[in-house]
């Protein structure tokens, strides 16, 4: 498998999940502005949509979009909770946590916009508040920290990635322990430690 990727982008949660599984993979840089791969590529040939993560599982085989990517490595794995069972409630609420990641991922992305209108981000911020407030409820209702009682999954990759982004613009999680310590619990393991070296962000 190759693994598209933009350093520190929500590509990040699968190259962790790679890491954590064991399984052989490659990597290729994206540029996210110029639509370029580091080898020359056009992007937009391998992902007409132009994001991260895309995972070549064959040549000219490419998966996109986190909430598809993240089970299919999960999937190849010998590791229970990456892979529950097909049309178990497991299987859907791993999908559901993956799902309300990208809630957060949407309330967060909008603040990477160049000259956002004061306004405009006061009602960015109150989304995130709302979304910040829905997840350190899950994370109160005896999940051991994590937002599957399976433990750490796929999703616990990626919403640690996404509030990884709340220094770079400028946005405070301290109101929001759990969330913030699930945070720091991701960011430790050797997986995310190798894949943040890796990706020259360590």
């Amino acid at each position: 498998m190759k693994l598209y990727y933009t350093p520190g982008a929500c590509s990040l949660a699968s190259h962790i999940i790679l890491n954590e599984t064991g399984l052989p993979y490659t990597l290729e840089q994206v540029d996210l502005k110029t639509k370029k791969t580091a080898n020359g590529q056009d992007y937009l040939r391998i992902n007409p949509r132009g994001a991260v993560p895309a995972l070549e599982i064959a040549p000219g085989v490419v998966l996109t979009q986190n909430v598809a990517v993240l089970p299919y490595i999960g999937a190849q794995s010998d590791i229970a909770a990456f892979h529950p069972a097909a049309g178990s409630l497991e299987q859907a609420r791993l999908l559901e946590a993956l799902g309300f990641c990208e809630d957060v991922h949407s309330a967060f992305g909008p603040l990477f916009a160049p000259d956002l209108p004061a306004v405009t981000r006061e009602r960015i911020l109150n989304v995130i508040a709302r979304r910040m407030g829905q997840l350190e409820a899950e994370l109160d209702a005896g999940t051991d920290g994590y937002m599957l009682p399976t433990g750490f999954t796929q999703a616990d990759a990626l919403i640690a990635v996404i509030l990884s982004w709340a220094p770079h613009v400028n946005v405070d999680i301290s109101a929001y322990p759990k969330a913030y310590a699930l945070h720091e619990r991701v960011f430790a393991r050797p997986a995310t430690l190798k894949a943040l070296k890796t990706e020259g962000l360590a």
